[in-house]
Parts: C-alpha cells; sequence; structure tokens
C-alpha cells in the first residue's frame, strides 16, 4: 500500500469516526431536548422519557433539524408553553453543544 492509499484511509476513517460521533450527540441532544420540554410540561420521569424517545425518533424524518425544532414548537404550543422560536433554537443549539461534549468525553 503506497503513502497516498495510507493517508487516503485514515482520512476516510478519521471521518466516519467523527460521523459516528455527531450522531450520537444529535441523538443525546434529541433526547436532552424531550427532558427540557417535558419537565416545562411537567410530565412525571416516566412520561418525560417516553417524551424524550419521541424527540429522538421525530429527527429522523428529514435530513436536519427542522423536523425536531417542528415537533418542539407544535408540542410546545399544544401544552400552552410560551416559548419563542427564538428559545426553542437557542435551547438546541446549546444542547448541541452540551451533547458533543458529554460524547467526546465518552470516547
Amino acid at each position: 500500500m503506497s503513502g497516498f492509499d495510507k493517508r487516503e484511509q485514515g482520512y476516510e476513517s478519521k471521518f466516519a469516526h467523527d460521523e459516528n460521533l455527531e450522531f450520537k450527540a444529535a441523538a443525546r441532544r434529541n433526547k436532552l431536548l424531550g427532558l427540557w420540554l417535558a419537565g416545562l410540561m411537567n410530565k412525571s420521569a416516566e412520561e418525560a422519557e417516553s417524551y424524550a424517545k419521541q424527540v429522538i425518533i421525530a429527527d429522523f424524518e428529514e435530513a436536519g433539524d427542522e423536523d425536531v425544532f417542528r415537533k418542539l414548537r407544535a408540542d410546545a404550543d399544544a401544552a400552552e408553553l410560551d416559548l419563542s422560536d427564538h428559545q426553542i433554537r437557542r435551547k438546541m443549539a446549546e444542547l448541541t453543544e452540551e451533547a458533543r461534549a458529554q460524547v467526546r468525553s465518552e470516547t
């Protein structure tokens, strides 16, 4: 195997590893978002865990974060919570960083 091939293989391995970590961080972020909103909706611990799983599943509807945002927005509205789009998006960004840090610390 030439040096170029080894380098290419190394980049591919790093890319796959980084993508795996990002996938885990997104799932963790979605769980944290679900627990956060469930807390605002005064759900029990069991209901909060179930709701967090629903938020994780919502992320598989389409690429990106808009599917998660729409779920959170709709559920906050249904629960008559006084949350702006900005507050939800800010919490999403905050928990993205927290989830990434948690995933990195586990590796």
